[in-house]
């Protein structure tokens, strides 16, 4: 809800004028696929861990924390690239949302990441394995929510600035 008030208080803004239209960077491009790739990989995962193949498991959520990481940087190559453009959270008001609503995302990703690598280092402590599938499951279910919200935040921005 959070963010459909945002992008609705976006659009309102935008339609009252001094608003500055420019192009994102392709490193977007990028940063969406790879969160999308992140979110099939996570699926896989979770796949693997109820079919209890461990070591298929393991991989699966090495290659999501690593896209995770992947996009985290990708983000950041893609916001330094716009302030180098002079698009700032301060100034404009158009770069004032682009940096509040994607920087709220990105603090949802980091959570998000920090979850990933909590499955995987319990995917190497335990002995027993205890294959519960529901702390998976959640954060499975939690990466497919920021993954959906990015590419409709993706598809907002490329239409609207």
């Amino acid at each position: 809800m959070m963010f459909a008030g945002l992008t609705s208080a976006f659009v309102v803004r935008q339609a009252q004028g001094n608003w500055v239209h420019y192009k994102l960077p392709q490193i977007f491009w990028i940063s969406t696929l790879v969160i999308i790739f992140s979110s099939v990989t996570m699926h896989l995962g979770l796949r693997f861990f109820k079919q209890h193949k461990a070591q298929a498991y393991r991989i699966m959520i090495w290659i999501t924390a690593v896209l995770g990481v992947v996009f985290v940087y990708t983000q950041y190559e893609g916001f330094k690239q716009l302030y180098e453009m002079g698009i700032r959270l301060q100034g404009n008001p158009s770069g004032s949302f682009l940096f509040i609503i994607a920087g709220l995302h990105g603090v949802h990703v980091l959570g998000g990441v920090l979850a990933i690598f909590t499955l995987l280092f319990s995917a190497y402590r335990k002995r027993v394995k205890n294959y519960n599938s529901v702390p998976t499951e959640l954060v499975v279910t939690y990466w497919h929510f920021v993954d959906v919200l990015w590419v409709y935040l993706f598809i907002f921005f490329m239409f609207s600035l």
